[in-house]
């Protein structure tokens, strides 16, 4: 692995976590939205990462030492969790069934909170690493000087 790839790497991983954040914002703006275009309530959606290389698993990397071509992580999909939705009993609602309950989205706002800080905290642990390698980038060609 060349020296500044691993700002590809780091690169990489921003997009990924900004992404993620992205969802879990959808997730917690439309946690109490009861009907969407198919009619049903809103479902949570999650983002799959993967590798961007599949052949960059981590003993390969490591038997390559450091040679290996490595790129980062990527979001492969965005999936909806099939987890049953809530049922809250509301007559007067306008979704409400025949026995006065409202199907509501499986959205757990704590849930989300939770998602949204490890995401913020995977996004800012990449912006040090990538200025962690431009500060050395730096120094190095100071060195010529």
């Amino acid at each position: 692995m060349t020296f500044l790839n691993t700002l590809n790497i780091s690169g990489s991983a921003l997009t990924a976590q900004k992404l993620r954040m992205d969802v879990v914002s959808s997730n917690i703006a439309n946690a109490t939205t009861t009907r969407t275009e198919d009619g049903d309530a809103y479902r949570r959606k999650l983002v799959v990462f993967r590798e961007s290389n599949p052949s960059c698993a981590f003993a390969g990397v490591m038997a390559a030492a450091g040679q290996s071509n490595c790129n980062g992580v990527e979001a492969a999909e965005i999936v909806e969790d099939q987890s049953p939705f809530k049922a809250v009993y509301d007559p007067a609602h306008p979704d409400a069934d025949e026995n006065g309950y409202v199907m509501m989205p499986n959205v757990d706002t704590t849930e989300e909170m939770i998602d949204m800080m490890s995401a913020s905290r995977s996004y800012e642990a990449n912006v040090t690493v990538f200025n962690a390698v431009k500060f050395m980038a730096s120094k190095a060609l100071e060195i010529g000087r």
